[in-house]
């Protein structure tokens, strides 16, 4: 079952003396968060907080949270993590969160051979790749292009692929 409550980013310091908070947001980018109007102190989503303002800045969002007005009070809030409610977000279509992918098991498309499991999400630039841990521990990375990711299945917890050769040692 997909979590309704995913992890944001954490808070990793203040800016200025009014209360606006530095958040490294673990997602696509600081503009992508910066567009959420309420976030969460929780993974439940039992304690909502508003976001007054925000904006993105470099790698960070900067935001201002009710709640704090300044930056003694957000240096208490250093280190928390916040949470996304996954209703309040639209993705385009073969647009995944990554707390999503990381588990699913990664079998062949063709043969239904099972390879391992998603064990992280490495963000290079031209495209994704997904780390695949094997039974025995042995790791594999996996490109996310369309010639090798065939088909993302979130819901049956799979992620259908046709490896090219080099992936895993006997893959044709």
């Amino acid at each position: 079952m997909l979590k309704q409550y995913l992890e944001a980013g954490k808070i990793v310091g203040t800016h200025g003396v009014r209360g606006e908070l530095r958040i490294e947001p673990w997602c696509d980018s600081p503009q992508f968060l910066a567009k959420l109007k309420t976030l969460y102190w929780d993974a439940q989503g039992q304690k909502p907080v508003r976001v007054i303002s925000s904006r993105p800045h470099k790698n960070l969002l900067l935001a201002v949270l009710e709640g704090c007005s300044s930056a003694t009070e957000g240096d208490l809030l250093r280190g928390k993590i916040l949470y996304l409610d996954r209703a309040d977000v639209k993705l385009p279509a073969d647009r995944y969160f990554i707390q999503d992918i990381v588990g699913l098991s990664v079998e062949d498309a063709d043969s239904g051979r099972v390879y391992g499991t998603v064990t992280d999400v490495l963000r290079t630039g031209a495209n994704d790749v997904y780390q695949v841990t094997d039974n025995d521990g042995k790791e594999y990375l996996l490109p996310v292009i369309p010639d090798v990711v065939v088909k993302t299945e979130i819901g049956e917890g799979k992620l259908l692929i046709r490896p090219i050769r080099g992936i895993f040692e006997d893959a044709d």
